[in-house]
């Protein structure tokens, strides 16, 4: 039985960063970008108003109060005009471009307004209330790096500095098989039947990712079905197949022999961690890993948050995550020997530190304490005081 640490160094050891592809911004969510975007020019491209008011060229370092002007425009954003040579002052909107020579803003709500011309009513700053060209980023600048995920805040600026095609990773291909008779659809169950949980729930996860689901197949305990579900995604050209169920050592834990038969490689079968010891992991030869999970929902969850995400993270040209530290309020228990993986809630305490609980009524079959926890927590042999700690969903660290 392989530990933890030396499984998950094998299973990346077969990972490689995928093949990029250039894409209309558009179509960007949620990808991974493949190099480092540069800005093409300064964002704000020009100095402009910061809000609404006068725009005046300072005499010196203030403007004081009851100075008065004579008011040349109303300049307005987008307005073209870039030069009042003989203005004093001219009305001026939030975003607008700053006219030559002017330097400051005065708001309007500390003015008054008489015809053509504006009081000041306070004493004011040179320099004030002006967004000046490159303060968010300049020419030249790496406005994203290589790896970001593109989320609403990256198609904010990349929109901005007009970036309308970028290079990102390929969707990773992922095939999802599972496995059990006893699995069934919505509706009535038949009288030993269960609804099957782990199907939605890998889709819904690796969704997360921008995974492109090659197939999604549930299959018996026996028979042909699970070669033909895993034939059909290499022929898809999957570049991962993630299964459920039938990993173990009983009568109809078929999938170690099955893998083997198809041509499969194992890289390792059974790892020392709870839960989840069963799990299994192959590669075919020019071909797609495999990563077999057991199939309590647990134990999914465990192989989807500790060895599936990795794989992502891998594939997305990103760096291996690190945890977090958290200090436990209640020391659990455990069986020594084993890599241990838990459901927590997280909480502050008065100094503002982390600290975390161990959610209550947990077992590889129970799935309530998960939807109760808000981060994993894992400790080697034995939990101390201090545990790492881990985000609940894996690409809230991506």
């Amino acid at each position: 039985m392989i530990s933890y640490p030396d499984a998950l160094a094998r299973l990346l050891g077969e990972a490689a960063a995928l093949d990029s592809e250039r894409v209309d911004l558009a179509f960007a969510s949620d990808r991974f970008l493949a190099r480092d975007i540069v800005s093409p020019h300064a964002l704000p491209g020009f100095d402009n108003a910061a809000m609404d008011g006068y725009a005046v060229r300072a005499n010196g370092e203030t403007l004081p109060a009851d100075s008065t002007y004579a008011i040349a425009a109303m300049h307005a954003a987008g307005d073209d005009t870039y030069d009042y040579p003989d203005a004093e002052a001219c009305e001026i909107a939030t975003g607008a471009r700053m006219p030559a020579g002017f330097d400051t803003v005065v708001p309007v709500e500390r003015t008054e307004r008489h015809g053509d011309r504006v009081r000041f009513t306070v004493e004011e700053r040179r320099g004030q209330n002006v967004r000046h060209a490159g303060s968010d980023i300049r020419a030249g600048e790496v406005a994203l790096p290589a790896g970001r995920c593109v989320d609403p805040a990256a198609i904010m600026l990349l929109a901005a500095l007009g970036v309308d095609r970028i290079d990102v990773l390929r969707r990773p291909r992922v095939a999802i098989v599972n496995t059990g008779s006893e699995l069934n659809d919505g509706g009535p169950l038949p009288l030993a039947g269960i609804h099957d949980s782990n199907g939605p729930f890998l889709a819904a996860s690796l969704s997360r990712w921008g995974a492109e689901l090659v197939g999604r197949t549930r299959v018996p305990d026996h028979g042909e079905a699970f070669h033909i579900a895993v034939r059909d995604a290499l022929a898809r050209h999957a570049d991962l197949i993630v299964t459920t169920g039938a990993v173990s050592a009983g009568r109809f834990d078929f999938v170690p022999a099955a893998l083997c038969a198809l041509g499969a490689r194992e890289l390792f079968h059974k790892v020392a961690i709870r839960p989840g010891k069963p799990l299994l992991a192959a590669r075919f030869d020019h071909g797609p890993l495999v990563v077999a999970l057991p199939g309590n929902p647990i134990a999914v969850a465990v192989g989807y948050r500790f060895f599936v995400a990795p794989i992502l993270r891998a594939m997305a040209g990103l760096p291996p995550e690190r945890p977090f530290r958290a200090r436990l309020d209640a020391v659990p228990d455990v069986r020594e020997g084993m890599q241990h993986f838990g459901l927590g809630e997280l909480f502050h305490d008065e100094s503002g530190l982390p600290v975390a609980r161990m959610t209550p009524a947990q077992a590889a079959y129970r799935i309530l304490p998960y939807t109760r926890a808000n981060v994993w927590l894992s400790a080697t042999d034995s939990y101390t005081e201090v545990v790492d700690a881990w985000p609940l969903d894996p690409t809230d660290a991506a």
